[in-house]
């Protein structure tokens, strides 16, 4: 742990006040910390929440948001989708604030060198948080959700720090284009090309054959092998939009503008391309990238507009205090047993005093202790630093 300025998961993250227009190139995106802090939000404490209100309460409302925060089964996308996508955005996103001062500070060998260290421990950090060698090595996960950010900010990291613009495009273009052309072309044995369905595409039939040790769906990985390429199309995707909002020459307002057309575009083509190649966020399929992309270009806009042009900022201090911190709290939901600690506050008889709303109080004290947390470790700025 630091108490110095520093990195997330992986690379730094751009934080404290909005760019101004003689130096928005170099300022520091609270927004982005805030959109950050949200998406943990989701995973640390408010599914939880909305399920155990599901079942004390079946209201049309509650109905509807715990099936905005259920994943598909297999094809479409609802809410609880796009999470961990946004989260592979925003590290790319970041990653253009964060290398572009390694660069002009130290040097492209030293950003380099940076990206690849960072990549590598947060790849182990990964195996650690699935278990690592505790119940043998048959039982090693490779392909994790830390596992895919790290490849994601690994490979996208390199191409920015190697590529201009144009050749970026073209990588994330041949990534998505490629992989399309993959699994639609490339058959399957016993099965043929171009099968989408579960255990039957190409994706499944490469973690099967290829992929040693557990995976997370039987003989096959939601975060597996050949699904990784489009996952780094993802976060470029992030690149471009950083890139974007690094641009002093663009006025604050047209960004947020211009984030918000990019998004609703990349939406509608993501569904268009879905009638061929569906829309599928356990194979990342080509689609549904350009539909998560297009869904997190949305939420940067909307979080860039209220942050930094209309500069409401209190409503987001407590997801600033998860955004600064999101490895750190992802790592402690695993390792320290909240629900056992929350059980001892409001265990007992102040539990059952709520009735079939118990679970829900705990669920909330769960994540207010989640909030606590966050709130200690940014008021004496500790971070936990790659």
């Amino acid at each position: 742990m630091s108490s110095t300025n520093s990195g997330s998961v992986p690379g730094p993250r751009p934080s404290g006040e909005s760019p101004n227009k003689k130096s928005s190139q170099h300022a520091r995106l609270l927004s982005l910390d805030a959109l950050r802090g949200f998406d943990m939000f989701w995973i640390v404490g408010a599914e939880e929440i909305v399920h155990s209100l599901h079942s004390a309460n079946h209201s049309s409302l509650v109905n509807f948001l715990t099936n905005q925060l259920t994943h598909r089964d297999w094809e479409g996308v609802v809410f609880y989708d796009l999470i961990f996508p946004l989260f592979v955005f925003i590290v790319g996103v970041s990653l253009v604030f964060s290398l572009t001062k390694i660069i002009e500070t130290h040097g492209k060998a030293f950003a380099y060198k940076r990206v690849v260290v960072r990549g590598i421990v947060l790849y182990l950090i990964g195996l650690f948080y699935y278990g690592g060698l505790t119940e043998g090595v048959e039982h090693i996960r490779l392909m994790g959700v830390l596992q895919r950010i790290a490849l994601c900010y690994l490979f996208a990291g390199l191409l920015f720090c190697t590529l201009r613009l144009r050749g970026l495009v073209i990588t994330c273009a041949s990534l998505l284009i490629g992989y399309c052309l993959l699994m639609s072309l490339v058959p399957v044995p016993g099965v043929g090309a171009g099968n989408f369905q579960e255990g039957q595409n190409l994706a499944n039939y490469v973690d099967k054959q290829f992929l040693p040790f557990f995976k997370w769906d039987g003989d096959h990985d939601p975060e597996g092998l050949l699904s990784t390429l489009p996952a780094i199309g993802t976060c470029l995707l992030g690149v471009f939009a950083g890139m974007f909002l690094r641009n002093s020459a663009a006025p604050e307002q047209k960004k947020a503008l211009c984030l918000m057309a990019a998004g609703v575009a990349s939406i509608a083509l993501g569904y268009l391309w879905g009638f061929q190649f569906p829309v599928i966020k356990k194979i990342w399929t080509s689609s549904y990238v350009l539909v998560a992309g297009g869904f997190s270009c949305l939420f940067l806009a909307i979080f860039y507009q209220i942050i930094e042009i209309w500069r409401i900022r209190a409503w987001a201090t407590p997801f600033v205090w998860i955004g600064v911190n999101p490895l750190t709290i992802y790592l402690a939901h695993n390792m320290v047993d909240f629900k056992m600690l929350t059980n001892r506050l409001v265990g007992g008889p102040i539990k059952a005093s709520f009735g079939t709303y118990a679970d829900v109080v705990v669920t909330i004290v769960i994540t207010a202790m989640t909030f606590a947390f966050v709130r200690f470790l940014y008021r004496r700025k500790i971070f936990l630093r790659l």
